[in-house]
């Protein structure tokens, strides 16, 4: 009987055990390591024990803005400083941030009884607030999205760190020139657009785009909001037609007329009474674009000629349509100024880039 009783006792123990450890659960927690160690708790003195740890513990300092910094060196390299010298060359020409905001890091060496105690002063040619305001874009159309957005808003320059970037300067210029006629009612004057790249070549890099606009800020915005309020009063009596992109372009040539020596802004048609093929699209896309009607300025020639106009949305689908060849003859429109397909704009000797324009295909 005390046998079975035991036995009882040691089942219970062991079935409640068991199920304790059927309820227990391993769980880990991660913490990023910190590839350039604090001394003492103190940023700005910082462990090394390689090359690669010198090099990140420069470009801690840097992404910091600190302009002093302290690096405790255990290494066995008998000379610290060609060591010191290969590593602030390497920050300075092939890290994108180094390139871009450093102008030069200066060091001086001490030893200690187990390490060497590099002290480092850096010169920036970047203030903090140009270098906070770096933005992450990958792939075109995300460079694109940011330079429209500077366009619109008539900002200085845009700064841009972007991923497996292989282009060059004129790459991002033309991305510009692209974003400049994708934000019509801002199209004010095409700026002065000049581009640098940091480093050279590299997987990641940083590109800066400067803006030189013909105008001053304060004229620009000043010109956009009275472009805001007669775009507004037009779509007024445009917005229950139902052939929305013809009356749109009637509308905007009741109001001047074409010119190929004319103004090439958006403004051109409303202030001198003419503009050319290239004032006449931005305009019309600007009313299109007020209307919600999805337009878009096409670059591209005309009987091997360069040449403007629009692709509209139309209930058959994306149109091209030509307000310089409706304005030269507004009593009997010719066909190459009406809603065309590809094939019939091809046929009248229109060329573009069709990889940047919607398909105009026969429904």
């Amino acid at each position: 009987m005390k046998k079975t009783v035991i036995t009882a006792i040691l089942l219970t123990f062991l079935l409640l055990t068991g199920c304790s450890a059927l309820l227990e659960r391993d769980y880990s927690s991660v913490t990023t390591h910190n590839a350039v160690p604090a001394t003492e708790g103190d940023p700005s003195i910082l462990r090394a024990d390689s090359y690669q740890e010198l090099v990140n513990a420069l470009i801690y300092f840097v992404t910091g803005g600190m302009e002093e910094g302290t690096v405790r060196l255990y290494t066995d390299t008998e000379n610290v400083e060609s060591f010191l010298a290969d590593a602030c060359l390497e920050v300075v020409q092939e890290d994108p941030l180094g390139a871009y905001c450093v102008e030069f890091i200066k060091y001086t060496v001490d030893p200690v009884v187990t390490y060497s105690e590099a002290k480092v002063d850096i010169t920036y040619r970047r203030t903090r607030e140009q270098v906070s305001s770096i933005i992450q874009a990958t792939g075109v159309t995300a460079i694109r999205s940011e330079l429209e957005s500077a366009l619109a808003s008539f900002a200085p320059e845009r700064v841009l760190r972007i991923s497996y970037f292989e282009e060059d300067e004129d790459f991002i210029r033309g991305l510009a020139r692209q974003a400049y006629y994708n934000v019509p009612a801002c199209a004010l004057g095409m700026p002065n657009i000049s581009v640098s790249i940091y480093p050279k070549s590299g997987r990641q890099r940083i590109v800066e785009v400067l803006l030189d606009y013909p105008l001053e800020r304060p004229e620009l915005e000043k010109r956009r909001e009275e472009l805001t309020r007669t775009l507004e009063e037009l779509s007024w009596d445009l917005a229950a037609r139902a052939d929305l992109p013809i009356a749109a372009a009637h509308a905007l040539l009741e109001l001047g007329k074409y010119d190929p020596q004319g103004e090439d802004t958006v403004m051109s048609i409303f202030e001198e009474g003419a503009a050319n093929s290239e004032g006449l699209s931005l305009a019309y896309a600007a009313l299109c674009q007020q209307l919600e009607l999805p337009c878009h300025v096409t670059q591209g020639t005309k009987h091997e000629q360069p040449y403007f106009w629009a692709v509209v949305q139309t209930e058959e689908g994306w149109r091209h349509i030509d307000l310089a060849a409706l304005a030269e003859e507004m009593d009997e429109p010719p066909e190459e100024g009406l809603l065309c397909t590809d094939r019939t704009f091809h046929e009248l000797g229109y060329l573009w880039d069709e990889l940047s324009v919607p398909a105009c295909l026969e429904k």
